[in-house]
């Protein structure tokens, strides 16, 4: 009965001209169905990703993304081209010292009638703009670096009188080191302010902070020293990094004033 009926239809399929010979003996859908169905549909994310990429809104936003990107970098090309020094940097520190800090707003705050009431002095302008600079100038390398010789002749100095006379003004300078250089901090924000200029954001602050920090740590060790003798050399080491420390301070502060 099968080949019959297989012989009849090929015989109809041939001798009617009106009939098509390419009949298809499965539905289309059906058959995409199979095909999907045997392949576990492995295409099906390569169909999304495709409409994703063809969804118009998505397409904009890439576009005006790639848009932007082209932008920045163009004007960083104009900004080479005409000279001026594009400087990238990352540090965790400004971070780190600001998360501590009441905040810029806050010191803002406390230290606006003072800043009024010098700008109603009328000071010459070098005069606010480089007097903090100058003093700092002058402690950091006569009372800093003077202080600092001292208490290597502490350690090294045969000489009793000399040794004598280093340990009665070695503490006295640094003490006042640290007394000028936080009065002078102070001086520095009312300077800023009064230049209409940010005052915690800089590096010359951040290493101020961090300078005046290990002056009140390297004020204390002096008193454990009888009964850890090796704390003496920590506390020259120590000394002796504070110092380049603010050497690398005041460069940064030069760098700070030239800017404006």
């Amino acid at each position: 009965m099968a080949m019959l009926s297989s012989a009849s239809f090929h015989r109809l399929t041939s001798s009617s001209p009106s009939i098509s010979t390419s009949i298809p003996l499965v539905h289309p859908a059906a058959s995409s169905l199979a095909k999907c169905t045997t392949s576990r549909c492995s295409r099906n994310r390569g169909y999304f990703t495709a409409f994703a990429l063809q969804n118009p809104i998505q397409s904009e936003s890439i576009q005006k993304h790639e848009e932007e990107e082209i932008e920045e970098i163009e004007s960083e090309i104009e900004m080479v081209n005409s000279g001026e020094s594009v400087l990238y940097s990352v540090s965790p520190l400004p971070l780190l010292l600001l998360a501590a800090l009441p905040g810029a707003g806050t010191i803002r705050s406390v230290f606006a009638p003072f800043v009024d009431l010098v700008k109603t002095f009328d000071l010459p302008g070098w005069l606010v703009h480089w007097g903090h600079p100058g003093n700092m100038a002058v402690v950091l390398f006569a009372m800093g670096g003077y202080g600092t010789y001292l208490g290597f002749r502490i350690r090294f100095s045969d000489d009793v009188d000399e040794k004598a006379m280093a340990k009665d003004l070695h503490p006295k300078l640094l003490a006042g080191m640290f007394f000028f250089f936080a009065l002078g901090a102070t001086g520095g924000v009312t300077s800023l302010l009064t230049s209409d200029r940010p005052i915690l954001e800089s590096p010359h602050a951040v290493t101020g902070l961090i300078g005046l920090s290990l002056l009140a740590l390297q004020t204390a060790l002096p008193t454990l020293f009888e009964g850890n003798p090796g704390l003496r050399n920590v506390h020259g080491i120590l000394g002796s990094g504070i110092l380049t420390l603010f050497v690398v301070h005041a460069a940064l502060g030069l760098q700070l004033g030239l800017s404006y």
